[in-house]
């Protein structure tokens, strides 16, 4: 059952998405950064957290859970070191993913092959 909550939540993100690139004139970059920051904002209003309860990484593997684990890390931090956890929250929260993602990325640049874009 925790399979199929994660399948249809992160779905209707998908769908969200899709929906947005195919019926607005917004671009790929404002779609991604609208996400971000509805996490953000979701969060901030409390609304994000049961929906990480309920769907798992459903909720927390597309890009509206980077917003909300922004939110958290600085949540956290605020609570913990004060106005500069505002600063140094976030980052610390998404270091382990960023640094994932950048050795991926490296790993597949060294082992692919580029092609001609012509």
């Amino acid at each position: 059952m925790e399979y199929l909550k994660a399948f249809v939540v992160g779905g209707l993100i998908c769908v969200i998405g899709q929906l947005l690139i195919d019926y607005t004139k917004l671009t790929p970059a404002r779609i991604l950064t609208g996400f971000v920051v509805s996490g953000v904002l979701l969060s901030a209003l409390g609304l994000y957290a049961p929906i990480v309860e309920f769907a798992g990484a459903g909720a927390t593997v597309p890009i509206v859970g980077f917003g909300h684990l922004l939110f958290e890390g600085v949540r956290d931090a605020v609570a913990q070191r004060g106005a500069v956890g505002v600063l140094t929250g976030g980052l610390t929260a998404a270091s382990g993913g960023v640094a994932a993602s950048l050795m991926a990325g490296l790993t597949a640049a060294l082992l692919g092959r580029s092609k001609d874009q012509s």
